[in-house]
């Protein structure tokens, strides 16, 4: 791949300069050292991936990524050393079409073992943007449920990946605090980016955001957020659970994995929602729950940042409704509705 750097801390470009030439099938593109000569570098020699710092002068990651999304679009990888300082500035940059997020690699004696992580994310994108991945085995047949099945636990399965912060975020805060469903979100993201990722989200939504727990039964009213660089799944009794099966799963956590075990193990109604994102996860799952007899929404092309995952499920006519991003959250309003007090709200 030809790759950009877009930093302006002389060691961590150098650093990342080392790592590429110690990998002969990527090549150093260009070096900028802002994000206005990153804009305008692209438009004049546009890279296959950019890393791309958050914090620097003349223009910041967040406005360099909006401007080259928007202009010249090319996949992006947040490289950024202040991850827990401005984990904010991260989040609208993925919200913006950055595709994912690594710490900046440190130059020092182990520096093979420290510049790895950047590496493994770097083929892992290489992977997506040659669309040479693998897919996942074919599911099994789905599971329906019948009405004696169901109790009355409701839920809502979002999948979201590049762009999908800000989708996402758009989403929560149009769902009211007594919203009678619970909410889990799988949203492509480095594990250790997790919970900065639910307490963005928090100050977007109404109800309250956390990561999900291993052994944890979503309750109405709140929000999971997966956590882990394993699948999130239900196992019995509508209880999640991290698993690392199946392990030749490109995308970790994946989409997919989560849909089908809601068709496998939930038992209430559920809608699947699918968001922005580069590639294919999540569009085989959400088929699995438009088989199974749940409404199922896809993000339509004009409001995606990436219209990969979405357009994936068109294509496989899994979703019921393809909605603009404004219109998904009142159309979950509008499939839970409240019943008189006391009585338990149903799902149309």
């Amino acid at each position: 791949m030809n790759i950009a750097i877009v930093n302006d801390v002389p060691m961590a470009v150098e650093a990342m300069r080392r790592l590429l030439l110690a990998a002969p099938r990527h090549r150093l593109l260009w070096v900028a050292h802002d994000g206005a000569e990153a804009v305008a570098m692209c438009a004049r020699e546009r890279p296959d991936l950019i890393l791309m710092d958050m914090i620097m002068p003349v223009m910041d990651g967040v406005e360099a990524t909006r401007r080259i999304m928007a202009a010249t679009p090319c996949a992006i990888l947040v490289v950024t050393a202040t991850v827990d300082g401005n984990s904010a500035k991260v989040f609208e940059a993925l919200g913006a079409g950055a595709l994912d997020a690594v710490n900046t690699p440190v130059v020092e004696a182990d520096e093979r073992n420290r510049l790895s992580p950047l590496l493994a994310k770097i083929d892992m994108l290489g992977v997506l943007i040659g669309d040479a991945r693998r897919d996942g085995p074919t599911p099994s047949a789905p599971v329906r449920w019948s009405t004696d099945d169901l109790n009355p636990d409701q839920l809502v399965g979002i999948g979201a990946s590049a762009g999908g912060p800000a989708a996402l975020a758009e989403v929560l805060h149009g769902l009211p605090a007594d919203f009678p469903a619970a909410v889990v979100i799988i949203q492509h993201v480095d594990e250790q980016f997790a919970k900065g990722l639910a307490e963005w989200l928090g100050r977007h939504s109404q109800m309250p955001v956390s990561v999900a727990r291993g052994g944890e039964r979503p309750v109405r009213g709140t929000v999971l957020v997966a956590g882990s660089g394993d699948h999130l799944t239900f196992s019995g009794a509508n209880t999640l659970t991290y698993t690392p099966h199946p392990a030749d799963y490109l995308y970790r956590p994946s989409v997919d994995v989560f849909f089908r075990s809601i068709v496998k193990h939930w038992r209430g109604g559920a809608v699947g929602v699918l968001l922005t994102g580069m590639g294919r996860d999540g569009a085989q799952g959400l088929k699995a729950l438009r088989d199974a007899g749940c409404h199922t929404i896809a993000q339509d092309r004009a409001t995606s940042a990436v219209y990969g995952m979405p357009k994936a499920a068109a294509a496989l006519e899994a979703a019921v409704e393809v909605l603009p991003l404004n219109q998904i959250a009142p159309a979950l309003k509008q499939r839970f509705v409240h019943s008189p007090k006391g009585k338990t709200p149903k799902l149309l």
